[in-house]
């Protein structure tokens, strides 16, 4: 539903509590929301499929579920548009559900990297945002499809350019 429509009351009658209840554990809607996000980011595994083509390509498709998930673009676009006004939901963010992802493909590209696969010079941070920023773009802004096929051709594209 978004942070914007989120309200403190309607959270206390979900939770069968009153409203003084919420309040003595957080603070404000920010930083229960926060803790919130906090709660839901979890390691992810990294998958070891044999070839850096593979577990990129395993790593998106895992995305690529995410974000077909009807929920998933009401909640990121709610998420991104709080975190231009909270740095609070920024940071939980950032530090959580981002986080997670990056050090899952970085790990990807890492091993890549050691296995020779991939250039020694290879900008990784760079590489991480080629690879998150075409899902992201058409989630959210273009509304064009989401699917295993587009994120194999994102992963294949990719290669090409940075391949050893």
């Amino acid at each position: 539903m978004g942070y914007d429509a989120v309200a403190m009351d309607a959270i206390a009658v979900r939770a069968g509590v009153g409203k003084a209840t919420l309040y003595r554990r957080w603070s404000s809607k920010e930083s229960l929301v926060a803790n919130a996000l906090e709660g839901i980011m979890t390691r992810r595994e990294v998958p070891d499929t044999g070839t850096t083509r593979g577990d990129l390509r395993a790593v998106m498709r895992e995305t690529v579920r995410m974000y077909q998930d009807p929920a998933t673009t009401g909640l990121l676009s709610g998420l991104v548009a709080a975190m231009a006004k909270s740095p609070q939901i920024a940071t939980a963010v950032r530090t959580g559900f981002v986080k997670v992802r990056r050090d899952t493909v970085r790990a990807v590209i890492r091993r890549g990297i050691d296995r020779g696969d991939l250039h020694k010079t290879l900008d990784v941070e760079l590489a991480l945002d080629l690879l998150s920023g075409p899902l992201l773009l058409r989630s959210l802004l273009t509304a064009d499809a989401v699917s295993e096929t587009v994120s194999d051709r994102i992963v294949d594209m990719l290669l090409r350019g940075i391949s050893a």
